[in-house]
């Protein structure tokens, strides 16, 4: 909602009398909290909903956290739209009592939670000393959770903390070389009907080009891959010039297996550069630790 009301007030700033009507619902993904996300499945999990309501006439847009909305779109839906990215990075968030310590200074068997199997098997590759609990929930259901003492560490979106006011909460950001990002982690997106010109010419004016064709690569390489937001692939991208660096990671749940790589190439073609990457770890072995993922993984009925 925090991020919803935003894109409402951008968009009638930027078009004076433009009235924009905000209509809250829960997703599947919201009502589910008792079951871990990679056993509920991904497609659709937070968004199928919100596509039901545009693709019967009743809304116009809905906004997305962009790591949430599956790579491929229901016929007649489209991203019209990816706004400027915030922080991608993943943080850590700490009870008061380890306010000292650095994720990487941790004691042994600290209670790290997450609900992220992509966090899960980096910081386990990287700190196999540490225990890891799944949580679920908002982002303040979980903190209250942290506070009450139920978890030593949490690992959330940097991005996320900021939008709702809670910067002061992030204890460390985690560097890249430990923890590569979701996919269009940080950035907001925008869907909408396919072709609704009068809708795609209001929305574009949140459009941020670098972002877009970061997260278009990005979600390209996920795609190439037939992962989803809950298996374990990475990414870090960075505009320079006219190019763009993609870096992605393919682990396996253990941790103990970790393919890592980059691409760079135009940016006036990302999906290429994301593809080019997804192509290069799969030749490394990402497709037989998906495989292996996706026999474990199972959604339950």
């Amino acid at each position: 909602m925090v991020q919803t009301n935003w894109v409402k007030g951008e968009l009638e700033k930027a078009h004076p009398g433009l009235q924009v009507s905000v209509e809250a619902m829960a997703t599947h993904g919201d009502k589910v909290l008792d079951v871990a996300l990679a056993k509920i499945g991904d497609k659709g999990l937070f968004t199928k909903e919100l596509e039901v309501q545009m693709l019967l006439g009743r809304a116009e847009i809905a906004v997305h956290s962009l790591k949430d909305l599956p790579t491929a779109l229901p016929e007649g839906l489209m991203l019209g739209c990816i706004t400027a990215r915030e922080d991608p990075a993943d943080a850590l968030a700490v009870h008061g009592r380890f306010s000292q310590y650095r994720l990487e200074t941790m004691p042994e068997g600290s209670r790290i939670g997450t609900s992220s199997l992509r966090r899960l098997a980096q910081l386990r590759h990287h700190y196999p000393h540490l225990v890891f609990k799944d949580v679920r929930g908002n982002v303040l259901t979980r903190l209250e959770k942290l506070d009450a003492g139920l978890y030593d560490g949490l690992i959330l979106a940097a991005a996320g903390l900021e939008r709702l006011g809670l910067a002061r909460r992030i204890h460390q950001v985690i560097a890249p070389e430990i923890s590569l990002h979701a996919v269009g982690q940080g950035a907001l997106g925008i869907e909408c009907v396919v072709n609704n010109q009068e809708v795609l010419e209001r929305i574009r004016i949140l459009n941020h080009e670098d972002t877009r064709d970061r997260c278009l690569a990005e979600r390209a390489f996920l795609r190439e891959l037939e992962g989803g937001c809950q298996v374990p692939i990475g990414v870090n991208s960075a505009i320079s010039g006219e190019n763009v660096t993609l870096t992605g990671m393919v682990a396996s749940l253990d941790g103990k297996t970790l393919i890592r790589d980059e691409c760079r190439g135009p940016r006036h073609t990302p999906e290429a550069v994301g593809r080019q990457l997804a192509l290069a770890l799969k030749d490394q072995g990402a497709a037989a630790i998906l495989e292996e993922i996706f026999a474990t993984v199972r959604p339950e009925a």
